[in-house]
């Protein structure tokens, strides 16, 4: 292929196949990911931004740790549940030292589309419910310091609804993501050797669902439902896309290889992947593929993928990864982390939505971070009590990883986590101090984000605390 094509109700751009090339319209300033062909960082003090990382003893059952909540308007694209915070802070070139900017991307689902999906035992001929998910829709929020979050209320023009940056696709009756969408990673500006443009680009890598139906005994492996209940669902055999935007703010998609329109797609041998399956012949089939984070490999000149997968044979959730020289034609290569065989293991009932940063160690003197070889996982572990949190794994390659065991629990208690954390993405700040964002599930399903934080240097974090976002004065 000579080139990518990607349209929204605004425009259709063709881009041609490039040479790599440097941008500089953003700076950043995330967890120390740096291609090699994005503009250096340019580090700077954040004391002005907030005075000192509070923080509040690990099981605190308060919740002053929450950064983000589902809206309060009914009619919100978010109004029932959020998920998927990824985060990135910036600091425009040829700005003063201190005007930082934190931009997050998460999805939703509104009150409207869960009612809407919503089963009724009274109706036999309603459709199957969406997939019990936090998906819906994405959508972007603000902040000066990473604690206190604006929500971008305008969206995008071309989306259905208000304060959606990526939603529906309502153009394409057979896509892969005409039921909900999900986030998975966003990219900073930069230009691959599959596209170049002045300034950059940024590419959100998301999954999605149809409205094609599946029984839910099939995802299920035991669970109180009987494998000849028809009981169905929609939209749960996810796939994942790419996106790209010139501002964040407004995205088209790309046609991957698929004829959804996915570039990466469960393995099934009753049907035709295209051209981003395996040549592993060992590969298992998968039952979605879902939750997407990408990195680069500065030494191979690689993007790597890690998604969230469930195996058709034995049901186990796994994370699986695939590779890319331009982001995106893949090729897959397999199951890279399982869950523990031992049946006290806090990841003994699956592993799930990961997130990864390429190593570095913290530099008091210069007050920078320095690369140090190799990656570091955060990924969700479910365990016999069948709640998530968050467990580490490390790897000198990517390719193979050994666990490291658990970094952050759920609350105790009542509190607004205690039924499970996850969905994990960090940033290290110009203090030395490594913030993780992560979602929380309370006792009766409701979710929110929180902070927590880990003041270790080195990538020896093996515990992380929760960070005090919110303020009480009496």
């Amino acid at each position: 292929r000579g080139e990518k094509t990607f349209s929204t109700m605004k425009f259709s751009v063709a881009i041609p196949l490039l040479n790599l090339c440097a941008t500089e319209a953003w700076v950043s300033h995330n967890y120390h990911q740096t291609p090699k062909f994005t503009s250096p960082i340019r580090q700077a003090s954040q004391s002005r931004l907030y005075s000192e990382s509070s923080v509040s003893p690990s099981g605190d059952s308060n919740d002053s740790n929450v950064i983000f909540r589902p809206s309060t308007d009914p009619l919100a694209f978010d109004s029932y549940k959020i998920g998927s915070p990824r985060i990135h802070r910036y600091l425009r070139d040829g700005g003063a030292g201190d005007e930082f900017e934190y931009v997050m991307w998460y999805h939703g689902r509104s009150l409207d589309q869960q009612r809407e999906e919503s089963p009724d035992v009274n109706d036999e001929k309603k459709d199957a419910p969406l997939a019990p998910l936090s998906t819906g829709r994405v959508g972007r929020a603000t902040s000066l310091n990473g604690l206190h979050w604006t929500r971008t209320l305008e969206g995008a023009i071309s989306e259905d609804m208000k304060g959606v940056t990526l939603g529906l696709n309502n153009e394409s009756w057979w896509g892969f993501d005409t039921s909900h969408v999900g986030l998975g990673q966003v990219l900073l500006p930069l230009s691959t050797p599959a596209i170049s443009s002045e300034g950059g680009v940024y590419l959100m890598y998301y999954m999605g669902g149809s409205h094609d139906e599946t029984l839910l005994s099939e995802f299920l492996p035991g669970g109180g439902i009987q494998k000849d209940d028809d009981t169905k669902v929609k939209g749960m055999k996810m796939k994942i896309g790419v996106a790209l935007s010139q501002d964040g703010k407004s995205w088209g998609r790309v046609e991957g290889n698929h004829h959804t329109g996915a570039c990466i797609t469960p393995f099934d041998l009753a049907e035709e992947n295209g051209e981003n399956e395996s040549s592993n012949t060992n590969m298992k089939e998968e039952l979605y593929c879902a939750w997407p984070y990408v990195v680069v490999n500065e030494s191979t000149a690689q993007f790597l993928l890690y998604y969230s997968t469930m195996e058709k044979v034995g049901l186990q959730k796994c994370l699986s990864w695939a590779v890319s020289t331009d982001g995106f034609a893949w090729e897959k290569r397999g199951v890279c982390l399982r869950p523990s065989s031992e049946p006290d293991s806090l990841d003994v009932k699956g592993c799930a939505r990961c997130s990864i940063v390429p190593n570095a160690a913290y530099d008091p003197k210069d007050k920078i971070w320095r690369d140090v070889p190799g990656f570091t996982m955060y990924y969700e572990g479910v365990g016999e009590d069948n709640k998530h949190r968050i467990l580490k794994a490390t790897s000198k390659d990517g390719k193979d990883w050994e666990k490291q065991g658990l970094v952050f629990n759920v609350g105790d208690g009542d509190s607004w986590d205690c039924g499970g954390v996850g969905s994990p993405h960090l940033i290290r700040l110009d203090d030395g101090i490594t913030r993780m964002y992560y979602v929380g599930q309370s006792a009766d399903g409701s979710t929110a984000m929180g902070v927590c934080v880990a003041k270790h240097n080195t990538n020896d974090l093996q515990e992380f605390v929760r960070e005090q976002a919110q303020f009480s004065f009496a």
